[in-house]
């Protein structure tokens, strides 16, 4: 039998166990930390000097002081110290320094970045996969050219965000 969960480490209980209460209390400090995850900044590498129970942060690459050998870890200050707890592919959590949305990807943070295949808003799709590049409009005897420099920005606004692939 294991002593720790498979997905977050946190600790278990075993029967006859002495001062049970040590291991359930980490495990709901951990759990307190994951179930509504905030965390003040990302890729901090130096602890704050005055941190408050309950705050957070995502430490950096290369960590000093308390922090050190704790990189990319989730550094949760308590009572008793801090806590380092392993972050795992899907997690979301919110980084107040950034005002945004931080989500682990791949083995790395990636913030502020939605990744999905379609946008909806009030139930109808306003966004999907990028279309193919459309080509300019050339020629013609006559040639509008007020609208054919609208339809310029247009398509170069489109390219600029992404939604139409930009020609070769």
């Amino acid at each position: 039998m294991t002593d720790r969960t498979a997905r977050f480490a946190l600790p278990m209980l075993h029967a006859g166990q002495a001062q049970k209460e040590m291991t359930h209390n980490e495990a709901l400090l951990a759990l307190d930390i994951l179930l509504h995850p905030e965390v003040e900044a990302v890729g901090q590498n130096h602890p704050p000097e005055a941190p408050l129970p309950g705050q957070c942060w995502i430490v950096g690459d290369a960590p000093s002081g308390t922090w050190a050998g704790q990189e990319d870890r989730i550094a949760a200050w308590s009572e008793g110290g801090w806590r380092f707890l392993r972050p795992r592919d899907g997690m979301l959590m919110w980084s107040r320094a950034e005002g945004m949305a931080v989500r682990r990807i791949l083995g790395a943070w990636a913030v502020g970045s939605l990744h999905g295949t379609a946008l909806f808003l009030g139930g109808a799709q306003v966004v999907g996969p990028q279309q193919p590049p459309i080509a300019m409009a050339t020629g013609g005897t006559l040639m509008d050219v007020e609208a054919r420099a609208t339809i310029a920005h247009v398509l170069d606004a489109l390219r600029e965000h992404g939604l139409v692939a930009r020609n070769a």
